[in-house]
């Protein structure tokens, strides 16, 4: 049977904390620099990809795996004519941060970022695809009480590793000074007020910034211009509202957007797939 063209989708109520995207067919799959509440990682199955997440840039293929701390910018399109095919996972922050407490892999019961975007482990890597195949299957066949418990599992041995491991990638502190702080607060902001439509140069007279600066500082910080960080918040309460069964016209004006085409093209940005392709899911 030819692998599906578009992305495919698995989530199971019953299973709110986890989500899998599957692309088999991938090359003409493109992404707009975005990002999730969720922790997330992937699987490169085939093809090269050029991997963008914050500001640091990387060349990823068949057998690597990336990760994206929630908030964190990111974007990964494939090269030109490459087959790319991937498995990603999206983990909800405060189920994942409750397992990890629970087994002491952390202290304190807050996310600690991994500083790792890539990873290169052929057990750990074979792990993620069976983890992925795992979750996919029909629960006649495996239980969500043993998809579940593997995915537990897998992230387990996934953090042991990681927390313990010196990374090559650049460390992602913030500096604490009154320029971030302004900047954190203009995100807060953004994220409370992603319906309002106020301008850039409202924006910057409400907290007393020139809207050049604002527009390019906020971009160094963020990897997105505050337009493009209200859109994105916007998609992703659409995903959510989606996925609670609300149709697509009614999700599309009660996160913002003038019409439906408008939030599709949004979304298909940022998700590479319709909100239709969205919400169909798929189990083997």
């Amino acid at each position: 049977m030819t692998p599906s063209t578009h992305p495919l989708f698995w989530r199971d109520s019953s299973l709110p904390f986890v989500e899998l995207r599957q692309v088999l067919v991938g090359q003409n799959v493109s992404y707009a620099t975005h990002s999730h509440k969720e922790w997330s990682i992937g699987a490169i199955l085939g093809g090269e990809s050029e991997f963008l997440c914050a500001k640091r840039q990387y060349s990823v293929k068949c057998g690597d795996i990336v990760m994206m701390d929630p908030e964190v910018a990111h974007a990964c399109n494939p090269l030109p004519d490459s087959p790319w095919a991937y498995y990603m996972i999206h983990i909800d922050v405060d189920w994942l941060v409750n397992v990890l407490h629970s087994t002491e892999i952390i202290k304190n019961k807050h996310f600690q970022p991994t500083n790792v975007d890539t990873l290169t482990s052929l057990t750990l890597y074979n792990g993620l695809i069976d983890l992925a195949q795992t979750l996919m299957h029909n629960t006649r066949q495996i239980s969500n009480e043993e998809k579940e418990a593997r995915l537990k599992t897998y992230l387990i041995e996934l953090f042991q590793h990681l927390y313990g491991q010196e990374t090559l990638s650049t460390v992602k502190a913030v500096a604490n000074n009154s320029s971030t702080t302004t900047f954190l607060d203009i995100a807060t902001y953004l994220d409370t007020h992603y319906l309002e439509d106020i301008s850039i140069e409202q924006l910057s007279h409400q907290f007393n910034l020139s809207t050049s600066y604002l527009i390019r500082s906020f971009k160094q910080h963020f990897n997105m211009s505050p337009h493009a960080y209200r859109i994105n918040q916007r998609v992703l309460h659409g995903q959510r509202a989606l996925k609670s069964g609300l149709p697509i016209t009614d999700v599309a004006h009660e996160v913002g957007f003038n019409d439906q085409a408008h939030f599709q093209r949004a979304f298909k940005q940022r998700v590479a797939a319709t909100p239709k392709q969205y919400i169909n899911t798929k189990t083997l």
